[in-house]
């Protein structure tokens, strides 16, 4: 495992992913707090592009909890069929929509408690809805930002809530509100798993490139 880089060179590293990208974006569309809870719950163990094709006509037609009950089960089976383990995640988005209706009022709460209590919403689902709907600076560990925090020494750690931790402790806090953004979209784009494009890397001088042959 790579060692922690220290604080200034965390300052340079985010001063050059800022220069590259101010305003990094997620890239999974939705139109409010509960189409975003219900894509970000579809995207495990598939790429943004394809939930953003499958879910195209599904949030034309619904952006509530209740909507989501009035269209029903198999018929949301229809629009997302085409992801990966959509049976079980269509019976997660709809008992979480029940619960919302329920207990909540319809609303998605803002709390990473109350978010990891519906069905199919764990800790990194929790932590983008927080970060790109209510701008809170929580840190959604994927398996890029897990990869690119070990291989570089951004935020080194044997699982992910260490590298969570690991970012939220030590990379400067004027950073730490699109610092998952950033991380996720080098690891996706720049630091891949097998071939990372080292040569059009904006922080690679800074890089430890561990397991990087």
């Amino acid at each position: 495992m790579s060692k922690q880089l220290p604080y200034a060179t965390l300052r340079r590293i985010f001063e050059r992913f800022q220069e590259s990208e101010p305003e990094p974006k997620g890239e999974l569309d939705h139109t409010n707090a509960y189409t975003l809870v219900v894509a970000v719950a579809l995207s495990a163990q598939a790429t943004d592009k394809g939930v953003n094709r499958a879910t195209r006509d599904l949030f034309a037609k619904v952006s509530t909890p209740q909507e989501m009950l009035d269209l029903g089960e198999d018929a949301l089976i229809e629009h997302i069929k085409t992801i990966g383990l959509y049976r079980n995640k269509a019976k997660n988005v709809m008992k979480l929509s029940r619960i919302l209706v329920d207990e909540y009022g319809g609303e998605v709460p803002n709390s990473r408690a109350a978010l990891e209590s519906l069905p199919g919403v764990g800790r990194k689902t929790a932590n983008v809805v927080l970060n790109m709907w209510w701008g809170m600076p929580t840190q959604a560990v994927d398996t890029h930002i897990f990869r690119v925090g070990n291989r570089s020494g951004i935020a080194p750690g044997k699982d992910v809530v260490a590298v969570e931790r690991a970012i939220e402790d030590n990379i400067p806090a004027d950073f730490a509100q699109h610092a998952h953004h950033w991380l996720i979209l080098h690891g996706r784009y720049v630091c891949k798993a097998r071939k990372p494009n080292c040569g059009v890397c904006v922080i690679e001088e800074y890089c430890q490139k561990d397991g990087v042959e």
